[in-house]
Protein backbone atom coordinates (compact mmCIF):
# COMPACT_ATOMS: atom_id res chain seq x y z
CA UNK A 1 0.00 0.00 0.00
CA UNK A 2 1.34 3.77 -0.97
CA UNK A 3 0.19 7.22 -0.48
CA UNK A 4 -0.76 7.88 -3.70
CA UNK A 5 -2.89 11.72 -3.03
CA UNK A 6 -3.89 14.55 -0.67
CA UNK A 7 -6.16 17.16 -0.50
CA UNK A 8 -7.28 19.91 1.76
CA UNK A 9 -10.05 21.87 2.88
CA UNK A 10 -10.37 25.10 4.46
CA UNK A 11 -13.37 25.27 6.11
CA UNK A 12 -15.73 27.35 8.63
CA UNK A 13 -15.07 28.38 11.41
CA UNK A 14 -11.41 28.22 11.28
CA UNK A 15 -10.18 24.68 10.37
CA UNK A 16 -8.25 22.96 7.70
CA UNK A 17 -8.84 19.12 7.30
CA UNK A 18 -6.52 17.12 5.67
CA UNK A 19 -8.07 13.96 3.31
CA UNK A 20 -4.70 11.26 2.19
CA UNK A 21 -5.86 8.42 0.03
CA UNK A 22 -3.80 5.31 -0.37
CA UNK A 23 -3.15 2.53 -3.39
CA UNK A 24 -5.90 0.38 -2.38
CA UNK A 25 -8.72 3.43 -1.82
CA UNK A 26 -8.37 3.70 2.47
CA UNK A 27 -8.64 7.66 3.17
CA UNK A 28 -7.71 9.05 5.77
CA UNK A 29 -8.56 12.41 7.80
CA UNK A 30 -6.30 14.86 9.70
CA UNK A 31 -6.44 18.61 10.93
CA UNK A 32 -2.99 20.32 10.39
CA UNK A 33 -4.27 23.60 11.00
CA UNK A 34 -2.92 26.78 12.77
CA UNK A 35 -5.87 29.06 13.69
CA UNK A 36 -5.27 32.87 11.60
CA UNK A 37 -1.84 30.66 10.07
CA UNK A 38 -4.38 28.34 8.02
CA UNK A 39 -2.48 29.16 4.68
CA UNK A 40 0.88 29.02 5.86
CA UNK A 41 0.20 25.50 7.07
CA UNK A 42 -1.44 24.44 4.19
CA UNK A 43 1.97 24.98 2.18
CA UNK A 44 4.14 23.37 4.60
CA UNK A 45 1.76 20.23 4.50
CA UNK A 46 2.04 20.21 0.41
CA UNK A 47 5.66 20.38 1.03
CA UNK A 48 5.85 17.57 3.05
CA UNK A 49 4.12 15.57 0.55
CA UNK A 50 6.21 16.32 -2.31
CA UNK A 51 9.15 15.63 -0.57
CA UNK A 52 8.36 12.79 1.49
CA UNK A 53 5.10 10.97 1.32
CA UNK A 54 3.81 10.80 -1.89
CA UNK A 55 4.45 6.96 -3.09
CA UNK A 56 5.49 6.28 0.42
CA UNK A 57 4.37 3.31 3.01
CA UNK A 58 1.38 4.78 4.96
CA UNK A 59 2.31 2.06 7.80
CA UNK A 60 5.48 3.74 8.71
CA UNK A 61 4.18 6.23 11.42
CA UNK A 62 7.09 6.57 13.00
CA UNK A 63 9.97 7.34 10.86
CA UNK A 64 7.60 9.07 8.48
CA UNK A 65 7.38 11.58 11.62
CA UNK A 66 11.25 11.02 11.99
CA UNK A 67 11.82 12.53 8.38
CA UNK A 68 9.45 15.38 8.29
CA UNK A 69 11.05 16.32 11.39
CA UNK A 70 14.68 15.92 11.26
CA UNK A 71 14.41 15.90 7.40
CA UNK A 72 15.54 19.78 7.30
CA UNK A 73 17.81 21.79 9.29
CA UNK A 74 15.75 23.93 10.45
CA UNK A 75 12.91 22.44 12.70
CA UNK A 76 10.48 23.04 15.05
CA UNK A 77 7.62 25.78 15.85
CA UNK A 78 4.47 25.72 15.26
CA UNK A 79 3.75 25.84 11.73
CA UNK A 80 6.30 23.04 10.80
CA UNK A 81 4.92 20.58 13.86
CA UNK A 82 0.83 21.49 13.32
CA UNK A 83 1.61 20.20 9.38
CA UNK A 84 3.24 17.18 10.50
CA UNK A 85 0.07 16.30 12.95
CA UNK A 86 -2.33 16.66 10.64
CA UNK A 87 -0.15 14.11 8.36
CA UNK A 88 0.46 11.99 11.57
CA UNK A 89 -3.55 12.02 12.65
CA UNK A 90 -4.36 11.00 8.88
CA UNK A 91 -2.17 8.23 8.82
CA UNK A 92 -3.15 6.97 12.06
CA UNK A 93 -6.62 6.98 10.63
CA UNK A 94 -5.25 4.74 7.83
CA UNK A 95 -3.54 2.62 10.00
CA UNK A 96 -6.49 1.96 12.38
CA UNK A 97 -8.67 1.29 8.82
CA UNK A 98 -6.41 -0.90 7.29
CA UNK A 99 -6.57 -3.22 11.02
CA UNK A 100 -9.98 -2.59 11.30
CA UNK A 101 -9.22 -1.15 15.19
CA UNK A 102 -9.49 2.08 16.42
CA UNK A 103 -6.18 3.83 16.87
CA UNK A 104 -6.09 3.26 20.36
CA UNK A 105 -6.16 -0.43 20.50
CA UNK A 106 -3.48 -0.04 17.78
CA UNK A 107 -1.75 2.40 20.74
CA UNK A 108 -1.96 -0.73 23.77
CA UNK A 109 -5.96 -0.55 24.41
CA UNK A 110 -7.89 1.76 26.05
CA UNK A 111 -7.12 2.79 30.25
CA UNK A 112 -11.21 4.29 30.00
CA UNK A 113 -14.03 3.76 28.23
CA UNK A 114 -15.10 7.52 28.49
CA UNK A 115 -13.04 10.87 28.64
CA UNK A 116 -14.26 14.00 31.07
CA UNK A 117 -15.02 16.89 28.71
CA UNK A 118 -15.25 20.50 29.62
CA UNK A 119 -17.32 23.55 28.05
CA UNK A 120 -16.52 26.80 27.59
CA UNK A 121 -18.42 29.81 29.15
CA UNK A 122 -18.42 33.51 27.96
CA UNK A 123 -16.24 35.03 25.43
CA UNK A 124 -12.72 36.14 24.66
CA UNK A 125 -13.79 39.53 26.84
CA UNK A 126 -15.74 37.13 29.56
CA UNK A 127 -19.03 39.18 30.40
CA UNK A 128 -21.92 37.76 31.88
CA UNK A 129 -20.37 33.98 32.03
CA UNK A 130 -23.16 33.60 35.32
CA UNK A 131 -26.22 32.14 33.15
CA UNK A 132 -23.95 30.67 30.76
CA UNK A 133 -22.87 28.64 33.56
CA UNK A 134 -26.30 27.48 35.01
CA UNK A 135 -27.10 26.47 31.59
CA UNK A 136 -24.06 24.02 30.76
CA UNK A 137 -24.11 22.57 34.27
CA UNK A 138 -27.91 22.35 33.34
CA UNK A 139 -27.15 20.51 30.59
CA UNK A 140 -25.00 17.77 32.28
CA UNK A 141 -21.22 19.45 31.70
CA UNK A 142 -19.61 19.07 35.18
CA UNK A 143 -16.57 20.95 34.51
CA UNK A 144 -16.69 24.55 32.51
CA UNK A 145 -13.94 26.81 31.71
CA UNK A 146 -13.95 30.98 31.06
CA UNK A 147 -11.57 33.46 30.34
CA UNK A 148 -9.94 35.45 33.40
CA UNK A 149 -9.57 39.25 31.82
CA UNK A 150 -9.93 41.00 28.83
CA UNK A 151 -6.53 42.64 27.75
CA UNK A 152 -4.53 43.54 30.68
CA UNK A 153 -1.96 46.53 31.58
CA UNK A 154 1.68 45.13 32.29
CA UNK A 155 0.78 46.27 35.57
CA UNK A 156 -2.83 47.07 35.99
CA UNK A 157 -5.16 48.56 38.71
CA UNK A 158 -6.46 46.66 41.99
CA UNK A 159 -9.65 47.10 39.87
CA UNK A 160 -9.16 44.66 37.42
CA UNK A 161 -7.83 41.84 39.69
CA UNK A 162 -10.89 42.11 41.51
CA UNK A 163 -13.10 42.26 38.72
CA UNK A 164 -11.81 38.89 37.94
CA UNK A 165 -11.93 37.67 41.25
CA UNK A 166 -15.74 38.74 41.70
CA UNK A 167 -16.32 37.07 38.19
CA UNK A 168 -15.02 33.39 39.36
CA UNK A 169 -17.07 34.04 42.67
CA UNK A 170 -20.53 34.49 40.60
CA UNK A 171 -19.83 31.55 38.73
CA UNK A 172 -18.63 29.78 41.67
CA UNK A 173 -21.59 30.81 43.62
CA UNK A 174 -23.93 30.12 40.68
CA UNK A 175 -22.43 26.28 40.28
CA UNK A 176 -21.73 25.16 43.63
CA UNK A 177 -18.76 23.25 44.86
CA UNK A 178 -19.54 20.30 42.72
CA UNK A 179 -18.89 21.64 39.19
CA UNK A 180 -14.68 22.36 38.03
CA UNK A 181 -14.04 26.09 36.92
CA UNK A 182 -11.12 26.50 35.10
CA UNK A 183 -9.55 30.02 34.29
CA UNK A 184 -7.58 30.92 31.45
CA UNK A 185 -5.13 33.79 31.69
CA UNK A 186 -4.77 33.11 28.11
CA UNK A 187 -1.09 34.64 27.84
CA UNK A 188 -2.52 38.03 28.58
CA UNK A 189 -0.63 38.78 32.01
CA UNK A 190 2.32 40.07 33.24
CA UNK A 191 4.46 38.06 35.62
CA UNK A 192 3.84 40.24 38.16
CA UNK A 193 -0.19 40.18 37.56
CA UNK A 194 -0.30 36.77 36.66
CA UNK A 195 0.97 36.58 40.86
CA UNK A 196 -1.24 39.11 41.97
CA UNK A 197 -4.19 37.34 39.91
CA UNK A 198 -3.76 33.59 41.34
CA UNK A 199 -3.46 34.76 45.00
CA UNK A 200 -7.00 36.76 44.02
CA UNK A 201 -8.78 33.63 42.49
CA UNK A 202 -7.79 31.00 44.88
CA UNK A 203 -10.24 31.37 47.56
CA UNK A 204 -12.48 30.00 44.96
CA UNK A 205 -10.73 26.78 44.17
CA UNK A 206 -10.30 26.70 40.05
CA UNK A 207 -9.75 23.54 38.31
CA UNK A 208 -6.72 24.87 37.29
CA UNK A 209 -5.96 28.66 36.23
CA UNK A 210 -4.18 28.03 32.21
CA UNK A 211 -1.15 29.76 30.97
CA UNK A 212 -0.78 32.09 33.43
CA UNK A 213 1.78 33.80 31.55
CA UNK A 214 3.41 33.29 27.93
CA UNK A 215 5.23 30.52 27.20
CA UNK A 216 8.15 32.51 25.99
CA UNK A 217 8.13 33.66 29.84
CA UNK A 218 8.31 29.90 31.15
CA UNK A 219 10.94 30.82 33.45
CA UNK A 220 8.33 32.87 35.34
CA UNK A 221 6.07 29.84 36.40
CA UNK A 222 7.95 29.00 39.19
CA UNK A 223 7.33 32.33 40.91
CA UNK A 224 3.93 32.37 39.99
CA UNK A 225 3.70 28.64 41.41
CA UNK A 226 4.64 29.80 45.09
CA UNK A 227 1.96 32.32 45.22
CA UNK A 228 -0.97 29.88 45.17
CA UNK A 229 -1.73 25.72 45.57
CA UNK A 230 -4.10 25.88 42.53
CA UNK A 231 -2.84 23.83 39.72
CA UNK A 232 -0.97 25.50 36.69
CA UNK A 233 -1.37 24.45 33.04
CA UNK A 234 0.02 25.19 30.07
CA UNK A 235 1.53 23.90 26.39
CA UNK A 236 -1.08 25.07 23.76
CA UNK A 237 1.65 27.10 22.57
CA UNK A 238 3.87 24.47 23.08
CA UNK A 239 4.99 22.27 19.92
CA UNK A 240 6.94 19.11 21.02
CA UNK A 241 8.62 17.76 23.75
CA UNK A 242 11.68 19.27 23.95
CA UNK A 243 9.31 22.68 24.19
CA UNK A 244 7.90 20.44 27.27
CA UNK A 245 10.68 19.02 28.82
CA UNK A 246 11.85 22.22 30.75
CA UNK A 247 8.84 22.98 32.16
CA UNK A 248 8.33 19.51 33.89
CA UNK A 249 11.99 19.95 35.39
CA UNK A 250 10.77 22.79 36.87
CA UNK A 251 8.23 20.81 38.57
CA UNK A 252 5.76 23.63 38.97
CA UNK A 253 3.34 22.50 36.55
CA UNK A 254 0.45 20.58 36.86
CA UNK A 255 -1.37 20.15 34.17
CA UNK A 256 0.14 20.19 30.59
CA UNK A 257 -2.38 20.97 27.56
CA UNK A 258 -0.58 19.87 23.85
CA UNK A 259 -2.67 20.33 21.12
CA UNK A 260 -3.18 17.30 18.89
CA UNK A 261 -3.08 19.42 15.68
CA UNK A 262 -0.12 22.13 16.76
CA UNK A 263 2.36 19.57 19.02
CA UNK A 264 3.11 16.64 16.57
CA UNK A 265 -0.08 14.73 16.04
CA UNK A 266 -0.96 11.56 17.88
CA UNK A 267 2.55 9.88 17.72
CA UNK A 268 4.03 13.03 19.71
CA UNK A 269 1.59 14.10 22.21
CA UNK A 270 1.39 10.51 23.49
CA UNK A 271 5.58 10.71 23.89
CA UNK A 272 4.60 14.07 25.69
CA UNK A 273 1.98 12.67 27.68
CA UNK A 274 4.23 9.94 29.02
CA UNK A 275 6.82 12.31 29.56
CA UNK A 276 4.51 14.46 31.82
CA UNK A 277 3.22 11.18 33.87
CA UNK A 278 7.40 10.47 34.95
CA UNK A 279 6.67 13.87 36.60
CA UNK A 280 3.67 13.20 37.81
CA UNK A 281 1.47 15.66 35.80
CA UNK A 282 -1.96 15.38 34.61
CA UNK A 283 -2.55 15.48 30.59
CA UNK A 284 -5.51 18.18 29.01
CA UNK A 285 -5.18 18.08 25.24
CA UNK A 286 -5.82 21.58 23.82
CA UNK A 287 -8.37 21.59 21.11
CA UNK A 288 -10.37 24.71 20.32
CA UNK A 289 -10.84 22.94 16.62
CA UNK A 290 -12.68 20.64 14.82
CA UNK A 291 -14.04 17.02 14.90
CA UNK A 292 -10.63 14.90 13.33
CA UNK A 293 -8.51 17.06 16.18
CA UNK A 294 -11.04 16.18 18.83
CA UNK A 295 -11.31 12.14 17.86
CA UNK A 296 -7.57 12.24 17.56
CA UNK A 297 -7.75 13.71 21.19
CA UNK A 298 -9.89 11.23 22.56
CA UNK A 299 -7.29 8.32 21.22
CA UNK A 300 -4.62 10.00 23.30
CA UNK A 301 -6.59 10.42 26.25
CA UNK A 302 -8.20 7.02 26.00
CA UNK A 303 -4.37 5.31 26.47
CA UNK A 304 -3.25 8.30 28.92
CA UNK A 305 -3.30 7.43 32.49
CA UNK A 306 -2.77 10.49 33.18
CA UNK A 307 -5.29 12.03 31.29
CA UNK A 308 -7.21 14.42 33.18
CA UNK A 309 -10.24 16.24 31.07
CA UNK A 310 -10.61 17.39 27.77
CA UNK A 311 -11.25 20.26 25.92
CA UNK A 312 -14.27 20.61 23.10
CA UNK A 313 -15.27 22.92 20.81
CA UNK A 314 -19.14 22.70 21.05
CA UNK A 315 -21.03 26.12 21.29
CA UNK A 316 -17.12 27.85 22.04
CA UNK A 317 -17.06 31.67 21.04
CA UNK A 318 -15.44 31.15 17.99
CA UNK A 319 -17.97 28.87 16.14
CA UNK A 320 -20.17 31.43 14.82
CA UNK A 321 -21.48 29.87 11.79
CA UNK A 322 -20.64 26.07 11.76
CA UNK A 323 -20.02 23.72 15.05
CA UNK A 324 -17.89 20.82 16.19
CA UNK A 325 -20.38 18.26 14.72
CA UNK A 326 -21.08 20.02 11.30
CA UNK A 327 -18.73 18.10 9.43
CA UNK A 328 -19.84 14.49 10.58
CA UNK A 329 -21.77 11.94 8.60
CA UNK A 330 -22.87 10.71 12.28
CA UNK A 331 -22.36 13.51 14.63
CA UNK A 332 -23.79 11.09 17.61
CA UNK A 333 -20.29 10.12 18.19
CA UNK A 334 -19.66 13.13 19.69
CA UNK A 335 -23.01 12.90 22.09
CA UNK A 336 -21.81 14.06 25.53
CA UNK A 337 -23.87 12.76 28.85
CA UNK A 338 -23.17 13.30 32.18
CA UNK A 339 -19.77 15.54 31.16
CA UNK A 340 -18.03 12.71 29.77
CA UNK A 341 -18.10 11.43 25.62
CA UNK A 342 -17.07 7.76 25.18
CA UNK A 343 -14.20 6.92 23.01
CA UNK A 344 -14.82 6.66 19.34
CA UNK A 345 -14.34 3.07 18.64
CA UNK A 346 -14.95 2.83 15.00
CA UNK A 347 -11.60 1.74 13.07
CA UNK A 348 -9.03 4.46 12.94
CA UNK A 349 -9.97 8.24 14.63
CA UNK A 350 -13.48 6.43 14.92
CA UNK A 351 -15.33 9.14 12.76
CA UNK A 352 -16.78 9.37 9.57
CA UNK A 353 -15.85 13.01 7.72
CA UNK A 354 -18.78 14.87 5.46
CA UNK A 355 -16.91 14.82 2.39
CA UNK A 356 -19.95 16.79 0.58
CA UNK A 357 -20.07 19.11 3.58
CA UNK A 358 -16.47 19.71 3.31
CA UNK A 359 -16.48 20.39 -0.57
CA UNK A 360 -19.77 23.06 -0.03
CA UNK A 361 -18.02 24.60 2.86
CA UNK A 362 -16.54 28.41 2.15
CA UNK A 363 -12.72 29.43 2.31
CA UNK A 364 -13.13 31.37 6.46
CA UNK A 365 -9.99 32.95 5.73
CA UNK A 366 -10.05 33.36 9.51
CA UNK A 367 -7.56 35.82 11.22
CA UNK A 368 -7.35 36.62 15.02
CA UNK A 369 -8.32 39.85 16.25
CA UNK A 370 -5.17 42.61 17.14
CA UNK A 371 -6.00 44.13 20.43
CA UNK A 372 -5.09 47.33 21.79
CA UNK A 373 -4.71 49.33 25.13
CA UNK A 374 -6.12 52.35 25.46
CA UNK A 375 -2.95 54.22 24.59
CA UNK A 376 -2.74 52.51 21.36
CA UNK A 377 0.12 49.68 21.76
CA UNK A 378 -0.46 45.72 21.08
CA UNK A 379 -2.26 43.98 24.10
CA UNK A 380 -2.27 40.49 24.38
CA UNK A 381 -5.26 38.39 22.97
Amino acid sequence: MRITDYELFHAPPRWLFLKVTTSDGTVGWGEPVLEGRARTVETAVEELFEHHLLGADPGRIEDHWQAMHRGGFYRGGPVLLSAIAGVDQALWDVKGKQFGAPVHELLGGAVRDSVRVYQWVGGDRPGDVVDAAREKVDAGFTALKMNATAELRRVDTPAAVAEAADRLAAVREAVGDDVDVAVDFHGRASKSMAERLVEALAPYEPFFVEEPVLPEHNDALPAVAARTSTPLATGERMYSRWDFKEVLEQGCVDVVQPDVSHAGGITEVRKIAAMAAAYDVALAPHCPLGPVALAACLQVDAVAPNALVQEQSLDIHYNETRDVRDYLADPSVFDYEDGHVSVPDGPGLGVEVDEDALRAAEDPDWRNPVWRRDDGSVAEW
